[in-house]
């Protein structure tokens, strides 16, 4: 037996107690995952077209207006990938279907099936930007969700809530940042969390109607359009875009 003295026994029980009441560590949260990857993307061209290189998109939502800066220096597979959904109307009418607070907001499969069919597997190699060009995951960054492997960014997108620095390693590239709205973004319906993103494979086999069903109450985007930004005043002014029906990306061949 060791001789403690009373002030000694006393510390020991002390201690023993902390220790016991130390608070768990908290689990990583899930990363933003986009669809599911079937085939590999072979060319790593860095796209350029009629992409600008800088350019703003409005998404009307259901709990008010978000206005977003895109960089295409930032992440140029990405800048045009969002380029190009905006313009054909792919994000109009879509469900915000993961809302984590203290982490990041998800959408990007289309309500129709079909519509979705098209692009689910049209992934675009990732960006590798450096120097300046390379943005962090920092709160109001706008990024493309993926999976674990490479070259699996297609249409969905998050914004961060807070810094999520370390999804920066994973690949997440930003390519762009919300100047306005992130109060829409940040009280948009939370109620279901990621349960929603658990079935993706039955949101993009059954659409909105699913989500209707299964979740009803969630937020989305009533729709999303470029702005053009008048250099003498710096105001915003929305384009003047085709009925969602007669959208059509510049080769014609996409929904």
């Amino acid at each position: 037996m060791w001789n403690l003295t009373r002030r000694q026994f006393c510390g020991s029980i002390a201690v023993a107690t902390l220790a016991g009441c130390a608070p768990p560590q908290q689990a990583d949260l899930p990363l933003p995952m986009g669809p599911p990857l079937d085939k590999q993307v072979e060319s790593d061209d860095t796209p350029a077209g009629d992409v600008p290189e800088t350019y703003q998109v409005k998404l009307e939502t259901t709990q008010g207006d978000v206005l977003i800066e895109v960089h295409r220096d930032w992440s140029p597979h990405g800048a045009a990938r969002f380029y190009e959904l905006v313009k054909i109307g792919f994000y109009d009418d879509c469900r915000f279907f993961r809302v984590i607070p203290g982490f990041m907001v998800q959408w990007g499969i289309h309500g129709d099936p079909k519509v979705m069919d098209e692009w689910r597997d049209n992934n675009i190699p990732d960006d590798r930007p450096t120097g300046g060009n390379l943005q962090s995951n920092r709160p109001g960054m706008v990024t493309f969700a993926k999976s674990g492997l490479p070259n699996s960014r297609s249409t969905q997108i998050f914004v961060n809530y807070v810094n999520n620095a370390s999804l920066d390693q994973d690949g997440f590239t930003p390519f762009g940042k919300v100047l306005s709205g992130m109060e829409a973004l940040e009280t948009l319906n939370a109620k279901y969390g990621g349960k929603a993103s658990d079935q993706q494979g039955r949101i993009q086999k059954e659409g909105n109607a699913f989500l209707d069903s299964a979740f009803p109450g969630l937020d989305s985007i009533k729709r999303a359009s470029f702005v053009e930004t008048s250099a003498a005043t710096g105001e915003a002014k929305t384009t003047e875009d085709p009925p969602l029906d007669d959208r059509k990306s510049k080769d014609g061949d996409k929904p």
